[in-house]
């Protein structure tokens, strides 16, 4: 296969993953708006290096409280794995509870529900 093919084939596939993500993601989406009635929203998202989780206002569009990685006081600064997405789970449920929120509906984005992503929501839901 020549060069310029192999690039161009490369570039098809990527563009098609980032449409299915996107389409996945819009479908979680739409599906809390229908079943949230007014919920505050987890929002998750996961990096190659790193994890975010926000609780996210949906009414009035903002962010209530965020956690990630990338906070030195946690001390898990490019760390990215099972264990780490269990202590972001425990802590985004402490700063929720803190807030006074005490119940949110999971948006898990276009990740599918295993690995990081479930384990972040297994210790939110453990912790309150």
């Amino acid at each position: 296969m020549p060069r310029k093919a192999r690039r161009n084939r490369i570039i098809i596939m990527t563009s098609l993953k980032t449409k299915l993500f996107k389409k996945r993601q819009l479908r979680v989406r739409n599906k809390l708006k229908k079943t949230a009635y007014g919920k505050y929203r987890l929002s998750v998202h996961r990096s190659s290096k790193n994890l975010y989780a926000q609780i996210i206002d949906d009414k009035e569009g903002k962010t209530i409280t965020a956690v990630s990685t990338l906070e030195k006081k946690l001390g898990l600064v490019g760390k990215n794995n099972i264990e780490v997405a269990a202590k972001l789970g425990k802590e985004i449920a402490d700063r929720a509870i803190k807030k006074g929120i005490k119940e949110v509906v999971f948006d898990r984005g276009g990740f599918l529900f295993h690995g990081k992503v479930k384990a972040l929501a297994s210790a939110a839901r453990e912790n309150g």
